[in-house]
């Protein structure tokens, strides 16, 4: 006679830290995305006075919502892309020399001096910005429109106090330094010794080791780290206020007295004063700029996706 041997159920029983555990993260992921639904609706519901407000409401010569809006659209992005230009090289080639290049000692004392820039409050650098910056640069602009001043970008006349979207560029890549310094650093220390080693195995030298392997594996990380540093750059506030001379125009020219504004610079300096149908013509715009952030981060994140399989981003 044989007896049925009871076989132990496969099925782990569950911890009761794991299921607190899971139910905390689903818990915080459910409430970031209800946060920023809330914040979309409340912008949302607060901007539709903005979008059916007489002419008279806006400042200037502005007939609608869209006529207001559409010159400090083109000063944000404008001033971003700028800042974006000078800083991702130079990130690029500091995060390379830490990875790569530096002794050891030195990789981790530059890291740190650069991960500091990005504690500095945004007004310390906008007093950098007006103090020490714009005067400095003030006579190289001079110089840059007796030379080019053939190009439009470059074309007079020239601000006679430095104040001008190039220094706000200037100013924004400085800030966005570290965070691109950063990522792309990790990206870089995360590149599988393997490639690296075969690269100088085939007789490549260090540079063609990097452009080989280091650079193409990093590649999705950088544009992840190059979109975190232009929302940074969007959205920045008192540096643009401080160091600009605002108007609501569309102007190329880098060094003039007159320039773009900013969609945050102008929320900052206009909303004290706001009162009525003014304030909602600011959260409106408040509207756009996170539209713009949201569009600029799903292009992103379509571009890393495409990467996926070779990616240090991933």
């Amino acid at each position: 006679m044989t007896t049925a041997v009871e076989r132990p159920s496969l099925k782990a029983k569950e911890r009761p830290g794991d299921r607190i555990f899971a139910t905390s993260t689903i818990v915080a992921g459910s409430l970031i995305l209800a946060i920023l639904a809330a914040v979309a609706a409340f912008l949302l519901v607060q901007s539709l006075p903005a979008f059916l407000a007489d002419p008279e409401e806006f400042k200037g010569d502005t007939t609608n919502f869209w006529s207001y809006v559409w010159p400090l659209v083109f000063g944000t992005l404008w001033a971003a892309f700028l800042a974006l230009i000078m800083a991702v090289p130079v990130a690029i080639g500091i995060a390379l020399f830490i990875s790569h290049y530096a002794p050891r000692k030195l990789a981790q004392g530059l890291g740190y001096l650069i991960d500091l820039l990005a504690a500095v409050p945004s007004v310390v650098f906008g007093l950098w910005g007006i103090g020490v910056l714009a005067p400095l640069v003030q006579p190289f602009y001079t110089n840059l429109v007796e030379w080019f001043g053939w190009i439009p970008l470059f074309a007079g006349p020239v601000s006679g106090t430095g104040r001008t979207t190039l220094t706000v560029a200037i100013v924004l890549a400085v800030m966005v330094l570290p965070i691109i310094t950063a990522l792309s650093r990790e990206i870089f220390l995360q590149t599988p010794v393997l490639y690296e080693e075969a690269s100088l195995a085939l007789g490549a030298t260090r540079w063609e080791m990097i452009a080989m392997a280091v650079l193409p594996f990093g590649r999705a990380g950088i544009i992840s780290a190059s979109m975190l540093g232009l929302g940074r750059a969007l959205g920045e506030t008192m540096a643009v206020a401080m160091v600009l001379s605002p108007s609501r125009d569309v102007i190329f020219q880098l060094l003039t007295s007159q320039n773009p504004t900013t969609i945050a610079a102008n929320i900052a300096l206009n909303f004290p004063e706001a009162h009525g149908v003014g304030v909602n013509i600011l959260l409106a715009t408040g509207l756009i700029l996170f539209v713009i952030t949201l569009v600029v981060n799903m292009i992103a994140r379509v571009i890393i996706n495409r990467r996926k399989a070779f990616s240090g981003a991933n």
